[in-house]
């Protein structure tokens, strides 16, 4: 989406908006013995309250209203009776619509007191974000943001996971561009452009490049590695980028 008129920055915001707050919530309340299915019945209630829908829920069926993800699960988790325990890894992620306006946002972190290495690629996403945010600029190239992921992961002597990408988001869920990847390849030369909505999340990856789908037919797995994500949905403007979903 190109977001050009003021009622498309408010929309976008005012969606982002509410998705930040649910994943909030949600990483407030999320602590050992918690139930992930009661954790996704906090996001439908806020999600009801704000007059918003669950993406996940609304566009794909999804059987649950966020995704939460845990240890060797890196994304898109079915909320259930799985039990929160002390040291988990757990991945948050949240995404929703409002008056056909769309948001999407997700953080990993450990509950409670975990391994060193779970909270380094907590860590490691967020400073990968960070140097892929300035890079995110009307007329830079897409692949800088993925050059800048990469490069953060490497200096940690971590990798990144490469069949799991950012999109574009705004008018719905997923959009053009499809990819952004978080690594670089010289094919993808986009040019960004003023207005693009974005959804940027590196997945910082301890060893696999790769996530496989579970039985489930939703759930990404990873054989033997930890993955964290951080991602925030972001406006594109010549003044700098906008995070709607702080």
């Amino acid at each position: 989406m190109i977001a050009n008129t003021e009622e498309d920055f408010n929309g976008l915001k005012e969606i982002g908006k509410i998705c930040g707050k649910i994943r909030d919530k949600l990483v407030q309340c999320t602590k050992p013995g918690v139930i992930t299915k009661e954790l996704d019945e906090i996001a439908r209630e806020l999600f009801d309250s704000a007059g918003a829908q669950s993406a996940p829920k609304g566009e794909y069926d999804f059987p649950g209203y966020t995704c939460i993800s845990i240890n060797k699960e890196v994304a898109h988790g079915i909320p259930g009776e799985r039990t929160i325990q002390e040291g988990d890894l757990v991945n948050i992620d949240v995404s929703g619509s409002k008056n056909g306006y769309f948001a999407d946002t997700g953080i990993s972190f450990v509950v409670g007191k975990g391994e060193i290495v779970l909270q380094k690629i907590c860590d490691v996403a967020k400073e990968a974000f960070d140097a892929g945010l300035e890079k995110a600029k009307p007329g830079s190239k897409k692949s800088a943001l993925g050059k800048a992921v990469h490069n953060v992961a490497k200096q940690h002597g971590l990798t990144v996971i490469k069949n799991l990408t950012g999109h574009g988001v705004g008018r719905s869920i997923h959009e053009e561009p499809e990819h952004i990847l978080n690594f670089f390849s010289r094919w993808d030369d986009e040019i960004l452009k003023d207005g693009m909505v974005i959804a940027f999340e590196p997945f910082i990856s301890t060893l696999e490049e790769e996530v496989y789908q579970s039985d489930d037919g939703w759930t990404f797995l990873t054989e033997e590695s930890y993955v964290a994500q951080y991602e925030h949905t972001i406006i594109l403007t010549k003044e700098g980028p906008i995070i709607t979903t702080l």
